[in-house]
């Protein structure tokens, strides 16, 4: 008896120093270094005072690559997630910048050709033109294109007068017998007859009746009757409007008639629409004056030069030809002029095959493409002209958001058909484990490739094929999951916990969710952590191959796919450098992350 009190008594002092031990662990006093300890709480008893939670995260504090891990993920998150809403710009901002460049502002040349001016009303085609330089050269007045038969006259060699024949009526003479052969509407009376008849045996070229003159044509026995009038003139003068809205005046045939008819026949003016005009010749130009009164005002410059503004829209004044003209004449390489509205800058003159191309400093607007990293681009400007600091961290977004979706759809459809499968076994098992392997037997990389190349074709919007890239990669990545989930689960089902869950009645549904998955829950944990990355690297190979995330939207694949080109790779290592840094941390941190969960999670650990 007095043993069994004496171990009563030792019992009850021992659970009284525990408890004793316990209370000052839970006050946070130190109790390991007190020498009249006779017990401690050593790791054993630990165990049985923590919760498996907090066990779980003792250990993963403790792995220093957990955290290391931890911290470069946190700095991934606030980086993509967060410092869009700090960043002054736009994902998809483009910017410019303003360069003075030498380009082409006029061309020029020196006119070796006639050019013909049309009356209104009339057509001289450009084959007609043709026929008479071909005629002219050959000494000839007459020329016949296209069925229509024309003439001209030159003065001083260089005005033509062109004239265009229309037949009314052909005629076959033979001795004193005349057979007419009318053309049209047109009908010879028999007075008309008498004064032709008379007029083609005295060999005259014209007769008149009622008031008009008719030309007689001959060619051997064939005799035609025609009226002329005159429908074009040719010139190389080029002729300049002092005025942009004078132009049309300047253009037209009655001005121009005027004008040469006066000048060729040695007059100082000329009329034209109940205007007077003056005309002044020196230094091989000459200057058309508008009078009004005592007053003269300069209307047209006329030249041997043609000079033209590259632009449709600009006005090139006649000072700035003249200019130009002189230029050329003395053989200089440059001249200075202010055009109106600006300042006075430095044209430069290049001759390239008889062309007189003018050039001039011009401010352009160009896209800001690859600027250096400086205060406003830390990271510069890609080949868009984006900063390359805001597209990293929208980019983020998209890379991580892939990453997590991916995940939960691979983890949705793997715990489910992995679940049932270990759960039910049998012939579900081996109808699902068959399906498995069938799924896995499909390509990966080839469907992935035909799916970027066909929403190319189709040009599926940006946002749509983001959405669409997600959901084909993971419902292709499922497989592996659903395979760890079953074993997980075969293992779990014939524990004493899940037989007394049976014995107690708890249904199939309930089995699952309260028993089944909870215990399996660290193990999908540790496997989705560590897919992240190689999700991550997947998109980003995607991106990189061109068939992934497309522009304007950004992805760290989008952005080093710069790097496919070796000029950038070469010169601008600041487009894919930080991109290729951001995807190997997440990717390590996930890894850190993954790696430390699981040694977490490992009952065989040390505690």
């Amino acid at each position: 008896m007095d043993k069994n009190k004496k171990s009563a008594q030792l019992n009850a002092a021992q659970q009284k120093e525990t408890k004793s031990v316990i209370n000052a662990l839970l006050q946070g006093k130190n109790v390991t270094n007190e020498p009249n300890r006779t017990g401690t709480l050593d790791d054993e008893s630990r165990v049985k005072v923590l919760s498996p939670g907090m066990m779980v995260f003792k250990r993963f504090v403790r792995n220093r690559l957990a955290i290391t891990g931890f911290i470069i993920l946190v700095f991934m998150f606030s980086f993509s997630f967060l410092g869009g809403l700090f960043s002054p710009y736009r994902q998809d901002q483009v910017f410019y910048r303003n360069e003075y460049t030498l380009k082409d502002f006029a061309g020029a040349t020196f006119n070796k050709e006639f050019r013909t001016v049309v009356k209104d009303g009339f057509k001289f085609p450009g084959s007609a033109y043709g026929s008479m330089i071909l005629a002219y050269n050959n000494g000839k007045t007459q020329f016949d294109a296209d069925g229509t038969l024309y003439s001209f006259t030159v003065t001083n060699d260089d005005f033509f007068r062109i004239t265009e024949f229309e037949t009314l009526s052909n005629v076959t003479a033979r001795k004193r017998l005349y057979s007419y052969e009318h053309v049209g509407d047109f009908k010879m009376s028999d007075a008309m007859s008498q004064k032709f008849e008379e007029a083609h045996q005295a060999g005259d070229d014209t007769f008149e009746f009622d008031g008009k003159t008719y030309n007689i044509t001959r060619d051997k026995l064939n005799v035609a009757i025609t009226t002329a009038e005159e429908i074009a003139l040719a010139s190389p003068r080029v002729y300049d409007p002092y005025q942009k809205e004078d132009a049309p005046v300047i253009a037209s045939y009655g001005f121009r008639f005027a004008f040469e008819t006066a000048f060729a026949n040695g007059e100082e003016k000329f009329t034209y629409n109940d205007n007077n005009y003056s005309i002044d010749k020196s230094d091989n130009l000459i200057t058309v004056y508008l009078e009004n009164g005592a007053e003269k005002q300069a209307f047209a410059n006329i030249s041997d030069m043609i000079v033209n503004a590259i632009s449709p829209d600009v006005f090139v004044p006649v000072e700035f030809k003249n200019k130009v003209r002189q230029a050329a004449l003395n053989k200089e390489k440059s001249f200075e002029y202010a055009l109106p509205g600006e300042e006075n800058i430095e044209y430069r003159i290049e001759l390239v095959h008889e062309t007189y191309n003018i050039k001039r400093q011009t401010e352009t607007h160009l896209i800001d493409m690859y600027h250096a990293p400086d205060e406003k681009h830390l990271l510069g400007t890609d080949m868009n002209g984006m900063d390359v600091m805001t597209r990293l961290m929208y980019g983020g977004r998209i890379s991580l958001l892939v990453g997590f979706v991916v995940v939960f759809i691979e983890m949705f459809i793997g715990v489910s058909i992995g679940g049932i499968s270990g759960y039910f076994g049998g012939w579900v098992d081996t109808i699902l484990m068959r399906f498995i392997d069938l799924f896995n037997s499909i390509p990966y990389w080839p469907i992935m490739i035909i799916l970027g190349s066909v929403m190319d074709t189709m040009e599926i919007d940006p946002y749509t094929r983001v959405f669409m890239l997600m959901m084909v990669m993971g419902f292709m990545g499922w497989t592996g999951i659903a395979r760890v989930v079953r074993g997980q689960i075969l293992a779990l089902r014939e524990q004493d916990f899940m037989v007394a869950a049976e014995a107690s009645g708890l249904s199939v549904r309930r089995r699952i969710v309260k028993h089944l998955v909870p215990n399996v829950m660290p193990l999908l944990i540790v496997q989705g952590t560590m897919a992240l990355g190689g999700i991550i690297l997947t998109e980003a190979t995607l991106s990189f191959l061109g068939l992934g995330v497309k522009y304007p939207i950004a992805s760290w694949g989008s952005i080093i796919n710069a790097a496919s080109q070796p000029f950038i790779v070469n010169n601008y290592w600041f487009i894919w450098i930080p991109a290729g840094i951001l995807i190997l941390l997440t990717v390590l941190g996930f890894n850190f992350v993954g790696d430390g969960l699981r040694d977490a999670y490992d009952p065989k650990m040390k505690r």
